[in-house]
Formats: C-alpha cells, sequence, structure tokens
C-alpha cells in the first residue's frame, strides 16, 4: 500500500479516531464501576480479576484520548506544523466555550444525582455536599490547581484538556515568531516540551494537575500527524523512529506502562494516515456512534452510576448475582444518558463560542441591522 497520506474530503470523519474514542470511553465507564461504589464489591465476588483489571489498569484508556487530542489539534492548528490562526486567542476561547459549557451542565446534573443517591445510600464514593466556591472553581477548570476536592470523577481530564491545547498553541505561536512559514521552529519546539515531560515532569506525580505532566503522550500525538501527513519529508519514517527510539529511551529509564501505551496509539494513528486507514476502517456503526457520543458519556457516567449504585443498594437483594447485574445496568444507564446529553446539550452547546461562516455572519449582521463562545 502507498505510503502517501490519504487525503479526505473536508468535514469527513475518521471511523479510526472514533473507534479510539468509543473503546476509550467504554473502558473509563467500566474503570468507574469497577473503583465506585459498593456493586462493584459483590462482583468482586463472582470476577476478582475482572474487576481488579478494570479497577486498576482500564484508566489508562486516558492516554488514548490524549494521543488523540494532541493529533487533532495538530491538524486543525497547524497541519504543515506552522501555525495558521492569526487570533490564537480567539481559537483557545474558543476551546474552552466548546468543553466548558457542557462541562458546567454536566455538573449541575452530576450534583442532582449525587443528592439522589445520597437520600438511598450512604458511602464513601459519594462527594460531600457541594459548595458555590466548588461550582466556580469547577466551571474556570481551575479546581485541581486550587486543591478543591473534584465534584465528579474524571472532570480533571477537562480541565488537563485545554491546558495541553495552550500550551500547543503557545509553542506553535512562539515557533511562528522564531521561524519563517513552513520551518521547523514549532515543531522543534514541541519535540522540546515532549522530551521535558517524558524525561522529567511525567515522572514526578507532583506536576499531575499540570499540562507538563501530561505533554509527553499529547505530543506524541501531535508528532505522529505531523510526521504521516501527505507531504511530510522522505525521512519522516526515520523521524517516527526516532520518536519511539526517544520514548523508548524515557521508558527504559523509568518504566511507565501508560506511556507505552502513549506511543503504542500515536504510531497506529501514524500508521493508520500513511495508509487511509484513518479514514475507512473500521467500517462499523456503532463504534462511529459511540466515539461520536464518548465526550457525554464521560460527563455523565459517574453520576449515573451513583444512582444506578444507591438504587440496587436501597431496594435490590444483597446477592453478588444481582448487584453484578446493577453494575450491567449502570453501564447502559451511562451510555443512554450520555446519548441523551449529546444530542440534547452538546451538541446545541458546541455552536456556541464558534466563528461563523462569513455568509452566515453577513446574514445575521443584516437581521440584527434591521431589528435593532
Amino acid at each position: 500500500m502507498s505510503t502517501q497520506t490519504f487525503r479526505a474530503p473536508a468535514g469527513e470523519r475518521m471511523p479510526f479516531i472514533d473507534a479510539l474514542k468509543a473503546v476509550g470511553s467504554q473502558l473509563i465507564v467500566l474503570h468507574h464501576l469497577a473503583f465506585y461504589g459498593p456493586m462493584s464489591d459483590w462482583t468482586h465476588q463472582l470476577a476478582p480479576d475482572v474487576v481488579g483489571w478494570f479497577s486498576q489498569h482500564a484508566r489508562m484508556a486516558v492516554q488514548i484520548f490524549l494521543v488523540v487530542a494532541g493529533f487533532l489539534a495538530a491538524r486543525s492548528l497547524a497541519p504543515d506544523g506552522f501555525l495558521r490562526a492569526e487570533r490564537p486567542l480567539a481559537l483557545l476561547w474558543q476551546r474552552f466555550v466548546r468543553v466548558s459549557l457542557p462541562l458546567i451542565v454536566a455538573l449541575l446534573l452530576a450534583m442532582v444525582c449525587t443528592e439522589v443517591a445520597r437520600y438511598w445510600m450512604a458511602h464513601d464514593s459519594l462527594p460531600a455536599p457541594p459548595t458555590l466556591w466548588q461550582f466556580v472553581t469547577h466551571a474556570l477548570l481551575i479546581h485541581s490547581l486550587l486543591g478543591v476536592d473534584s465534584l465528579s470523577a474524571g472532570v480533571w481530564y477537562v480541565a488537563i484538556d485545554v491546558q495541553l491545547y495552550a500550551l500547543l498553541l503557545g509553542l506553535l505561536w512562539l515557533g511562528r515568531r522564531l521561524g519563517e512559514p513552513l520551518s521547523m521552529a514549532a515543531p522543534l519546539l514541541v519535540v522540546a516540551v515532549v522530551l521535558a515531560s517524558l524525561f522529567f515532569f511525567n515522572r514526578d506525580s507532583g506536576w499531575d494537575n499540570w499540562a507538563l505532566y501530561f505533554f509527553g503522550a499529547y505530543g506524541l500525538g501531535a508528532m505522529a500527524y505531523w510526521l504521516s501527513r501527505a507531504n511530510a519529508d522522505r525521512h519522516a519514517t526515520a523521524w517516527l523512529a526516532g520518536m519511539a527510539l526517544l520514548t523508548v529511551l524515557a521508558l527504559a529509564m523509568d518504566w511507565r506502562t501508560r506511556i507505552a501505551l502513549a506511543l503504542a496509539v500515536a504510531l497506529a494513528l501514524a500508521w493508520s494516515h500513511r495508509s487511509g486507514w484513518l479514514f475507512t476502517w473500521p467500517r462499523s456503526r456503532a463504534l462511529g456512534y459511540l466515539g461520536r457520543i464518548s465526550y457525554g458519556v464521560f460527563l455523565l457516567n459517574f453520576p449515573v452510576a451513583l444512582v444506578v449504585n444507591a438504587w440496587f443498594t436501597r431496594y435490590a437483594s444483597p446477592d453478588a448475582g444481582v448487584q453484578t447485574l446493577g453494575v450491567l445496568v449502570a453501564w447502559l444507564a451511562c451510555n443512554l444518558a450520555g446519548t441523551a446529553f449529546h444530542h440534547g446539550v452538546e451538541q446545541r452547546l458546541g455552536r456556541v463560542g464558534r466563528a461563523r461562516p462569513p455568509t452566515q455572519a453577513l446574514v445575521a449582521g443584516t437581521g440584527s441591522q434591521r431589528s435593532r463562545k
């Protein structure tokens, strides 16, 4: 198969990335079901190895999202390694609005769900009653930086996503100031910060509230995009091998399974991009749909699972089989809630803060003259 990148029409979905997001989101849901709530204690009696694996290891699926996010950010911000946008702060604001508005709605729903669950059960997985300060810091995506207790599991990732986007955007902007268009300045800056993360910051958990801790995985995604694009230079394969070698050296110094997974995902994305599989495989409507609703599922799975846990604790038989059925009900409920949230909230709020096409802006402007993110 040709090593030239398949060129997809603008706006075409990437089923390989949808599949990665689908698998990653389901692993995160199962991790939360195994780690939080009393039902998993009963399920542990029936399948201790399975529950133990999901509880301890499925959370590494976060690395999938980190790498994919870096890949897509490079694709949208700097397809040739050079920042195209003239207003980077506007792009950062759009990113913040796009992820924070659905988060705010999800947090309100989570607080309601938590109180419902608290009415039916008492368990250490229930967050404490929220305060206004807690909610404000969550809405501003700074709760982790300030040491404020989380209102819902996994919310930290949303804040880190915006930090990572801002860091990449800043590096691309600085690279444009230092070098001419299409120069290597910006990618080299990204490589430097990736290496700093892999060899230093990611080895110290004290940095895990900051983008530098996660930029190794995120930057691997960005590099995978640049080194697999159609107009990458003829040495791109060698550069990919060098990227892999440097990551392996960082792992030899300090083994981290999460970073090994991030490298594997980055290489898979690079290969799928160059081969064309990124846009053509897998042909699965189910995976594609689960990938599209993954953010809604991610935001709502924990509070929904708490409610199901509480109901089964209060009303169902204290039997391992019955409580395991509760886990399956919770899994289904998380996906149904994520589906409803995606269509009813996320898609609608996703248009807020985005720049409108010129024709739409013109029509809107004309209408505003007549009548008066």
